[in-house]
């Protein structure tokens, strides 16, 4: 099993895992926390015309994918905090993103083989400039919660008390939104649009199985995340089936068989 470590591909593919894992365990923590799962689907999902109009415009698919994502992310925000229902919102966008791209797409030469690598992912196909993308990504996210950690805690638990005490909710909110949008992006090469929200919640939900804490659950839930990353890629690898698919499959059936496991022993 060893002599798979020595392809160049596969080491991109456990450092993408790794950092990923890091990176998905503050934001989710965060997402999950905040009851902002469906708005993360709602972004992954739009960020779809963003990689639809960078083929079509022939610049990176990446780069449009980031840009509708922050774009997603942050009008969502700011139609929550006015007259339109937060869940309309998320519908409206979702739904505005991916018909874009799929036109998009439908409109660009040759784009649609390479359609299912961004609805799927292949972190297989992981390169050395995600890596460093990820990477920085990583350093800035872990930087703005070393710094802000009590604030963020404050506000995922309860935003309107932490806005009673003073603390700067709205700044930390619009960040966290924006850093939130980043890394569903950056994990688009692992499990693609599809299911790249599974990678920001299951392994949080797994880990508040046995933690209780903000802190103890990034802790986890990174843990959890890279072992079923490493568990994915031997699957996609030696069964010749989709990565992304494979590490949430064995992410979900990880949660249950736990979550099975303990009701059974607190009986």
């Amino acid at each position: 099993m060893l002599d798979i470590l020595q392809y160049t591909f596969f080491q991109h593919a456990l450092a993408g895992a790794l950092l990923a894992s890091l990176l998905c365990a503050m934001i989710g923590t965060y997402v999950v926390t905040r009851r902002l799962v469906i708005a993360g689907g709602g972004v992954a999902h739009a960020s779809l015309g963003g990689v639809g109009i960078g083929a079509y415009f022939g610049f990176p698919p990446l780069l449009g994918a980031a840009a509708f994502a922050l774009l997603s992310g942050l009008s969502i925000h700011a139609l929550a905090r006015r007259d339109v229902r937060e869940d309309s919102a998320i519908a409206m966008l979702w739904t505005f993103g991916m018909s874009v791209g799929i036109m998009a797409a439908y409109l660009t030469p040759g784009f649609m083989t390479e359609l299912p690598l961004y609805l799927f992912g292949d972190i297989l196909s992981v390169t050395t400039a995600d890596l460093w993308l990820t990477g920085l990504l990583l350093a800035v996210t872990g930087i703005f919660f070393v710094l802000f950690l009590p604030v963020i805690v404050a506000v995922s638990y309860d935003r309107d008390f932490a806005a009673t005490q003073g603390l700067p909710v709205a700044a930390v909110e619009l960040v966290m939104t924006a850093l939130t949008a980043l890394t569903i992006v950056a994990c688009l090469r692992l499990v693609g649009i599809v299911l790249v929200i599974s990678l920001l919640s299951v392994p949080q939900m797994t880990a508040a199985l046995f933690v209780r804490t903000f802190r103890d659950m990034i802790g986890l839930s990174a843990v959890i995340a890279f072992a079923e990353c490493c568990g994915g890629l031997l699957l996609s690898y030696y069964f010749n089936v989709p990565s992304g698919a494979a590490i949430i499959l064995l992410s979900v059936s990880l949660y249950f068989l736990l979550r099975t496991i303990k009701r059974l022993r607190s009986r």
